[in-house]
């Protein structure tokens, strides 16, 4: 990899290294995402009940894979609210126009 593409960077999971490669603009949320997982996965591990590395990622993988989830299906209820609420408006709005008044949002 040639400096222009990017760069390799070390990051510790769970008391092992890793070198990933990635473009420099990334480095810092590459060990952010690095850090939050490795986080995750010291949680589960500490809690006894899952046993190997291995194992451990997967859990912490279907943990993050359904918060990601869940966070998309809230955003997708507030965008179809924030929607409703902005025809609505509009349809105040074009209602107002037609009949020539003052409207009071």
């Amino acid at each position: 990899m040639s400096e222009a593409e990017g760069t390799r960077v070390s990051v510790r999971i769970l008391d092992k290294d890793y070198f990933v490669a990635c473009p420099k603009e990334e480095r810092g949320d590459l060990i952010d995402s690095a850090a939050f997982l490795n986080s995750r996965m010291k949680e589960i591990r500490d809690t006894g009940k899952v046993v190997g590395a291995d194992r451990i990622a997967v859990m912490a993988a279907l943990n993050i894979a359904n918060e990601m989830l869940r966070q998309r299906e809230r955003d997708h209820g507030s965008q179809s609210e924030l929607g409703t609420r902005i025809k609505l408006l509009r349809e105040r709005v074009e209602t107002a126009l037609q009949k020539g008044q003052q409207l009071d949002l």
